[in-house]
């Protein structure tokens, strides 16, 4: 089958690859229909995630068509349109009983992250590094569900591929961040980062209940896009002051809950050193946490503030004082998108939760080294580049 392969540092190639077969009785096989890119991708692409491999298969967003199951597998048949949750967990072990499942036991089974993580290996994910259990990404023409009862849903008929595609991973995200974050009625809530984590994550703030929803950026493409299809506040990163304007939307005390989607990506830092771009290809590099750092600088005293951006190694000039000072609730996590997808997908069916605008481009599988050319240089007001293996 053709997928798209790392060859190498910013190397990206559409090639031939083994078709994938079933491994035990849990697992079914999923033909793609669509598959998006990611700002975690970036990090696997430019060599800043461990372990990174030639001919790893990227790709961890999907929809598709079940076209073989295992013998223990109950809730798909062939034919089913689903999809798949970009976290592959057991949903049996400790942490999966916690619906802690970006941390199962069983879900990533290769070497351990080290430092990242306490030498403890996290739950899998498709399409990145074997620190994260070494599974074949979404972006090529099938793909093997292990844990298939615990890690796809099936799409209901009201929900469009289009649609349903972000249930995978970015609207689990941002709707983890606003939960996990304590967002409530009443609550003023500023996002840094207006990708699709961000503006999903602004959303399902909105949804939760809060008066006031601002969205940071510097990119005025994609900020005008969340004021038009969420009805959000937006904040010019580049030509307004965010301190000030948030300190004044919120009544002087700044917001109660302050999310970070930005990550290593943030405004005005995240670049990756020359160094660490040549040099250190499989050793993450220390960056500096901007969206991070602003967020707890801006959080009222006692408001929460949730790490959701991807900071591939450790960070440096982290204000933990101001996280003491101010008695910030401090979270992070990669998302637990088995506990929201079912959610989410109904509120796709209602109407409450609207996607289709986040892909901007969409293209045949044979494309897809333009299309993460594309997506990282942030091109065209490229928020996602959708990938469509049977065009």
């Amino acid at each position: 089958m053709r997928a798209l392969v790392w060859r190498g540092v910013n190397q990206l190639a559409v090639t031939q690859v083994p078709d994938p077969e079933l491994r035990n009785e849990q697992d079914m096989i999923v033909r793609v229909r669509k598959s998006a890119t990611c700002g975690s991708d970036l990090h696997l692409l430019g060599g800043h995630l461990p372990f990174p491999a030639r001919g790893d298969v990227l790709g961890h967003e999907f929809l598709g068509e079940v076209v073989e199951v295992g013998h223990r597998v109950r809730r798909h048949r062939v034919g089913d349109r689903v999809v798949v949750c970009s976290v592959v967990s057991c949903g049996r072990c400790g942490p999966c009983r916690r619906r802690q499942f970006s941390l199962c036991d069983n879900g990533g089974t290769g070497p351990a992250l080290g430092g990242q993580a306490g030498d403890l290996s996290p739950g899998g994910c498709y399409g990145s590094s074997p620190a994260l259990g070494g599974f074949a990404g979404s972006h090529a023409e099938y793909v093997r569900v292990p844990y298939a009862d615990r890690g796809a849903f099936t799409v209901p008929d009201a929900v469009t591929d289009e649609r349903a595609l972000f249930a995978s991973d970015a609207a689990p995200s941002g709707w983890m961040a606003a939960d996990l974050a304590g967002v409530r009625p009443g609550d003023v809530v500023a996002v840094w980062g207006a990708g699709a984590v961000g503006q999903l994550a602004a959303r399902a703030a909105a949804l939760l209940g809060a008066e006031r929803v601002v969205v940071i950026d510097r990119l005025p493409d994609r900020l005008r896009m969340a004021e038009r299809h969420l009805g959000v506040e937006t904040l010019d990163h580049g030509t307004q002051d965010v301190g000030g304007e948030l300190r004044e939307r919120s009544g002087g005390r700044g917001p109660d809950v302050c999310i970070d989607a930005a990550g290593a990506a943030a405004p005005g830092g995240g670049r990756w050193s020359r160094r660490g771009r040549l040099g250190q290809r499989f050793r993450p590099t220390p960056d500096r946490p901007v969206a991070a750092r602003e967020a707890v600088h801006h959080c009222r005293k006692g408001g929460s503030v949730f790490l959701l951006g991807t900071y591939p190694g450790a960070v440096d000039r982290f204000p933990l004082d101001a996280v003491l000072a101010k008695g910030l609730t401090l979270r992070g996590a990669r998302q637990h998108g088995h506990r929201y997808i079912p959610m989410l997908l109904d509120r796709m069916a209602r109407g409450e939760l609207v996607t289709e605008h986040l892909a901007t481009h969409t293209m045949p599988l044979d494309r897809a080294p333009l299309g993460y050319d594309t997506f990282r240089d942030r091109l065209d007001g490229c928020v996602r580049a959708v990938f469509e293996p049977g065009r």
